[in-house]
């Protein structure tokens, strides 16, 4: 064992078997019960502005949904749980607004503690559970104490931080950012709006859900001011939806930009902390933008902000004068020929004023080095960087994540700013690793995982060299998937080729198989872009447990997809529905060449933009495939956000037809094979619209489907019943239509 951050049950199964001596069967049942198949599943891992203290969220063994704060004291080696969740809940439901905050973050489902924030002086850190905000105390003559901070009592807050000194914190509440000392009073620092729909300090839906960006206010580093945003959405469409449960049907009127429509009007100002002062920022004549990122220097002189334009082909930063709010384009990023803006959050802003930057200019994603306004280009070739980990500035060393060596798994790379012609690995290519970093790049946290090895993680010094171990996690003794891994199928890997002849890789995962015995397949695909399914790192326990009832597990990343370059990915650009099913379709014809595959057994299965890809599947190859799954589909594109739908297929308004193309509606008549249509009854992203449209045309012309519905359940229906009920709905319509592997 390497280093001694391990908690008690991992250190224990040290010395337990590897390998069960018999091995069961791995169920739909047990891949959502607790605890997770995967084992510990920890969430935020991060290390104390010190670096003493390593912090994370950890999932309880009996309720593999509900986290709890722990952190280990790496002087002490001790492990502790600072907040308990569970004690300190109210049961107090959540307001709509954060459960949609939740929803856009994809942590809907989660309970107890979902997000936290460490004091500058690494003595304390700011917990919320349930809307109320609490502080732990972690070192010092408090340590061990945790109680509840009084300027935040009462109503529900949302969103709060402690500023970088450690002696404020800021939250919003009722549409209004606050600011209060930890043992104080707090006070507006924004004005109270008479109209309903403006809001300060909040991220807006569509910068949540499309742009990635869910912070609405950012403190300055002398935590003497904030950037706080404003948006007016009076213009947004109201959107009736009706949130359908089991007992009761709430209706909730909600603002919702559909393609082609109005957006939030967003703004920016600069507050003192007092409330006193406020700058408006000018961020350019034209209203009808995405505010994408906010960032302050490191000396706090200057506010960067990154404005994009509704198109989305063109993004300028800009530099803002936090004394007058007037700003400047310092440099803009523009598009490739039909193609749009990837917004990312791997670049860093240094102290010596210059700015470490990605970029797609050049027809993948890259790294530079901007500086007195002349561009270095850091990393380059036929592959992506897909995040910026940290920036020693003191060493001059970058470590970033890519796939340089294996587009399949992600690997961590350190450069020198210096000499950038060298990338230097620093993890184990047998793994598929992600990583974060401590504030000065002095210390990683790398995360990986391979075929069976559900993720584990460990502390690195910044030449990659192994520390000590977070999280095992090795698949041992009372490991939940101990018992089921002498049965683990491995995952196997190929390409074929697009009708481009771009390569597209495939994943296949077999049960055991008997000779001249032939299998019936279920082909997973989401198909959209900003997504790669394929990949070397673990798969998750469902694919496993869908091959143990005797399918083939098959996905296949068609163009369209993340991770392969400009190119590769635009050619869906007003293109919706097109060379995604005609790639996804070869997949299904080679499989069909494999001696071991039934071809009259082949159901394809597609969750969101892949229950929209199910769809266009099925109206575009009648026959192909068996039976279709189309879970949450959008079916009418002009039913879906601005920012995504419009990036990618333009203005609804525009001629040329590219929106009855793209859609799943106007060619719904031509589905002649079994289809199960799944929607959540509750859903705000995909809304239920798009089923009922999809239902209205099929029962108008007579075209026969099945369907089942969820009441109370939004985007991501599950649950530790509602998910075996829907894959159980799942098999059992497969079954009926001739694509049944015989067991449940």
């Amino acid at each position: 064992m390497i280093g001694s951050i391990v908690s008690t049950p991992l250190a224990a199964r040290e010395t337990a078997v590897t390998q069960p001596a018999t091995s069961a069967t791995l169920t739909i049942e047990r891949v959502y019960a607790s605890p997770g198949v995967a084992g510990p599943n920890p969430r935020g891992v991060r290390l104390s502005p010190d670096g003493r203290f390593l912090t994370m969220l950890r999932s309880r063994a009996d309720d593999r949904d509900r986290y709890d704060l722990w952190g280990f004291d790496r002087k002490t080696g001790q492990w502790r749980m600072l907040v308990d969740s569970a004690r300190l809940a109210s049961g107090r439901e959540l307001s709509q607004t954060e459960k949609m905050n939740r929803e856009r973050q994809r942590i809907g489902a989660l309970k107890g503690i979902v997000s936290y924030d460490w004091a500058s002086d690494s003595q304390s850190v700011l917990a919320p559970v349930d809307g109320q905000l609490f502080l732990a105390h972690v070192a010092g003559p408090d340590a061990g104490k945790v109680a509840p901070i009084a300027a935040a009592e009462g109503a529900e807050v949302l969103n709060p931080t402690l500023g970088p000194r450690g002696t404020q914190i800021a939250f919003v509440r009722d549409r209004r950012l606050w600011v209060a000392p930890l043992t104080g009073a707090a006070r507006a620092v924004t004005p109270a709006e008479a109209n309903a729909d403006v809001h300060w300090g909040e991220a807006e839906f569509i910068a949540q859900e499309e742009l990635h960006r869910f912070a609405g206010y950012w403190w300055s580093p002398d935590q003497g001011r904030l950037a706080v945003e404003r948006f007016d959405e009076s213009g947004v469409g109201l959107v009736t939806r009706a949130a359908i449960g089991a007992g009761a049907t709430s209706v909730t009127q909600q603002r919702y930009p559909g393609a082609g429509t109005a957006n939030a009007v967003v703004s920016l100002a600069i507050v003192g902390i007092d409330g006193e002062t406020r700058v408006d920022v000018d961020l350019g004549p034209d209203k009808d933008i995405y505010l994408a990122r906010v960032d302050w220097a490191p000396d706090g002189k200057t506010l960067y902000v990154q404005r994009l334009n509704r198109v989305q082909d063109r993004l300028d930063m800009l530099a803002v004068d936090p004394d007058t709010g007037a700003s400047r384009v310092v440099f803009s990023e523009v598009a490739r020929d039909k193609s749009w803006i990837n917004l990312s959050d791997a670049y860093r802003f240094l102290a010596d004023g210059s700015l470490i930057w990605w970029s797609e200019r050049d027809g993948h994603g890259h790294l530079y080095h901007y500086k007195q306004g002349a561009w270095t280009q850091l990393t380059r070739g036929n592959w992506e960087v897909s995040s910026l980990v940290a920036v020693d500035q003191k060493a001059g060393r970058v470590i970033l994540t890519g796939n340089r060596d294996d587009v399949l798994a992600g690997q961590v790379y350190a450069l020198d700013l210096a000499h950038p012609d060298t990338l230097t690995p620093l993890g184990d290519p047998a793994f598929d690793n992600h990583a974060t970093a401590d504030g000065k790049g002095q210390t990683l946290i790398v995360t990986r995982s391979a075929d069976a090895q559900p993720p584990q993680s460990y502390l690195a010094d910044s030449a990659g060299k192994r520390l000590a171990l977070i999280e095992e996690n090795r698949v041992a003794g009372d490991h939940p998937y101990a018992p089921y891994l002498a049965a683990h199928r491995p995952a196997q890997f190929g390409t074929i080729k697009a009708a481009d002849g771009s390569d597209l890789h495939w994943l296949m995962i077999t049960p055991k198989m008997e000779p001249g015995k032939r299998y019936p397949v279920f082909t997973y695909h989401y198909g959209g872009p900003s997504a790669q399914v394929v990949r070397r790192g673990w798969q998750g326990a469902l694919a496993q447990a869908v091959v143990a009832k005797g399918y083939i597990w098959f996905a296949i990343d068609n163009r369209g997809s993340a991770n392969r370059g400009v190119d590769f990915e635009s050619q869906i650009w007003h293109a919706m529905g097109s060379v995604e099913v005609e790639d996804q379709l070869a997949g299904t014809r080679w499989l069909k060449t494999q001696g071991y595959v039934d071809p009259a057994r082949i159901a394809t299965f597609g969750w969101s933009y892949g229950g929209y890809m199910t769809l266009k599947m099925l109206e575009e190859h009648p026959h192909e495939w068996t039976a279709g799954i189309a879970v949450a589909p959008v079916t009418r594109w002009e039913l879906y956000d601005t920012a995504y739908t419009e990036r990618y297929l333009g203005d609804p308004k525009a001629p040329g037809g590219v929106y009855d193309r793209a859609g799943a509606l106007v060619d719904a008549t031509k589905i002649a094979d079994p289809l199960l249509v799944i929607h959540g009854m509750a859903d705000d992203n995909v809304v239920l619209d798009n089923t009922t449209a999809l239902v209205a045309k099929l029962q108008a012309n007579a075209v026969p489907f099945e369907m089942m519905l969820y009441p109370g359940q939004t985007h991501g229906i599950g649950g530790p019943k509602i998910s075996v009920h829907l894959y159980d709905a799942v098999f059992d319509f497969l079954a009926r239509h001739g694509v049944g592997a015989g067991g449940k």
